[in-house]
């Protein structure tokens, strides 16, 4: 019953960021009629939303992509950190901080570089795939370092490891930007983090990864759960805890290279709404990442209004926002962290 209470909230709090994000912007449309306009693109339904032609077009054309996928990405991230934080057993674990975005955005830097800048502004379809190799890599690289620790190590260990492998990857990455000179602002305006533009070409290519990635973690919530109690535990309760850990990996890691693909590099959703979730609604990964997900994606689309609106006209990058939201929120998180492991 709690889970279906939580839900429901949830889906409220999607549908409130959605339709806001639908009708507040550099053009301010009536709630009312963005949700009834909205209704008008589903099959078989005809309701008179009061909107002009003009404002109609904004609404199905131009807004509702970004919000999709602005909901999509924020999904996928908050996903990603709660099954990072829950295979790891380490709350700080998350995308941007374990060096997976820093590897994604390398993969993504080099098919740009390799295609050259285009003013379309569309992504190929190899561009997840690539970013996938380079988050596997770094995840793979940063648990390495992270456990030549030992047994013993603190949590924070995990974290110096990512921001160690994320310098190294950035380094890469300038040096493949200079060799490549006429892809520069592209990238840059990539790596900032970005929302502005999408189209339903973003949306269509992230979906699938979205959906694959959605069943798998899902599927392996309980196993989660299992998981927390440690690895001898769970092996003697008849899990393969490091088979199943490799999994979870593999699939967080596909969903944060598939969102930073079409998004750029957006830090910090992955720890902070997890960690909101888990105060809510207590330890249970069966509760955790359901509930990220759908907040999660609410909160990127809020984050993504006020990128746009704060100093409009102007728009301020999508992850500038998630940092001066995320990075106190980090501070808070690691010193609760260092005080009870203490």
């Amino acid at each position: 019953m709690r889970l279906l209470w939580w839900t429901l909230a949830g889906l409220a709090a999607v549908l409130v960021a959605a339709v806001a994000g639908l009708a507040f912007g550099a053009v301010r449309l009536p709630p009312v009629g963005v949700a009834l306009e909205v209704l008008n693109t589903l099959p078989g339904i005809s309701v008179e939303s009061g909107l002009n032609e003009r404002e109609a077009a904004i609404v199905t054309q131009i807004r509702m992509p970004r919000v999709v996928l602005g909901l999509l990405v924020g999904a996928m991230l908050a996903l990603s950190g709660g099954a990072y934080q829950g295979a790891f057993r380490n709350p700080l674990a998350e995308p941007y901080l374990l060096g997976v975005a820093a590897g994604a955005g390398l993969g993504v830097t080099m098919v740009v570089a390799l295609r050259g800048a285009t003013t379309t502004g569309n992504l190929p379809v190899t561009v997840p795939l690539a970013a996938f190799v380079g988050a596997l890599g770094a995840v793979a690289l940063t648990y390495l370092l992270g456990v030549a620790g030992g047994r013993d190590r603190s949590p924070a260990t995990l974290i110096l490891a990512g921001v160690a492998v994320s310098a190294f990857l950035a380094a890469l990455q300038t040096y493949l930007l200079q060799r490549h000179i006429d892809v520069i602002r592209e990238v840059y305006s990539w790596l900032l983090g970005r929302l502005a533009g999408a189209t339903w070409h973003d949306v269509r290519l992230l979906l699938p990864y979205a959906v694959l990635v959605t069943i798998v973690i899902l599927l392996l919530r309980r196993e989660l759960d299992v998981l927390s109690v440690g690895d001898d535990e769970a092996a003697g309760l008849g899990l393969h805890p490091q088979a199943t850990r490799y999994i979870l990996l593999a699939a967080a890691s596909l969903g944060t290279a598939a969102a930073v693909s079409v998004s750029g590099l957006i830090g910090f959703v992955g720890i902070i709404v997890p960690h909101i979730v888990r105060l809510l609604v207590g330890s249970s990964y069966r509760l955790i990442l359901p509930l990220s997900m759908l907040f999660g994606g609410a909160f990127l689309a809020l984050a993504d209004l006020a990128a746009r609106t704060v100093d409009a006209p102007r728009e301020i990058p999508i992850g500038v926002v998630t940092a001066f939201l995320g990075a106190p929120f980090f501070i808070l998180v690691l010193r609760t962290t260092r005080r009870v492991s203490v």
